[in-house]
């Protein structure tokens, strides 16, 4: 375990979220997502009354269809459990989010369209992350694709186009050890063997 050991301490409360990845038949895409609230005590709710250890408070899914371009094509909001018998309600309105492609202003984007009162909080925090899903989802198997249909061309293309990773993390710095042994055109750190010699 990662963590350090903690003070003593009960359980309470669990959030579980899960996202998947499918390629369709279709050629689409869809990205899924489920959340699960669950606390380790019986407890009261207005509207569901008594709710037993392990029934979820929250309980909500999302199945978003992109294209190759990773613009949404379709889209279905879930809610199962819910604390107000209001909240199924909202999920008509995830379809705005239609014809808006995952990349730069993704989150801004959901926030105009299904944000503060026009959505469910729960499920608007499920799609931030959908992007990056979406994209080890896909870039991974077209890019296999691309370098075998190279490989039967007879092409060397692999590696003419920058990575979309380049400067994403720490990792993917273009002056870290990562960039120069995947991607080294696209390097701008100091060759060790230059700093070594003093040159």
């Amino acid at each position: 375990m990662s963590l350090p050991e903690a003070a003593p301490r009960r359980h309470v409360h669990t959030r579980a979220i899960d996202y998947r990845g499918y390629e369709r038949e279709d050629g689409m895409w869809d990205i899924e997502a489920h959340m699960k609230d669950t606390k380790t005590y019986e407890f009261s709710n207005k509207w569901r009354g008594t709710v037993p250890i392990g029934e979820p408070m929250h309980e909500m899914f999302l199945r978003v269809t992109i294209d190759d371009s990773f613009v949404i094509r379709d889209i279905y909001a879930a809610t199962e459990h819910s604390p107000f018998e209001m909240c199924p309600s909202i999920t008509p309105n995830y379809k705005n989010l239609i014809g808006i492609q995952m990349g730069p202003g993704w989150r801004k984007a959901i926030r105009t369209k299904v944000g503060g009162t026009e959505g469910c909080t729960h499920l608007t925090e499920l799609l931030f992350p959908m992007a990056t899903v979406a994209m080890q989802t896909i870039w991974p198997i077209k890019s296999k694709r691309r370098q075998e249909s190279d490989a039967e061309e007879g092409e060397k293309t692999s590696g003419n186009k920058r990575p979309v990773v380049l400067d994403t993390c720490h990792a993917w710095a273009t002056g870290s050890p990562v960039v120069r042994s995947n991607a080294p055109k696209y390097y701008t750190g100091k060759d060790p063997v230059s700093d070594e010699t003093g040159s």
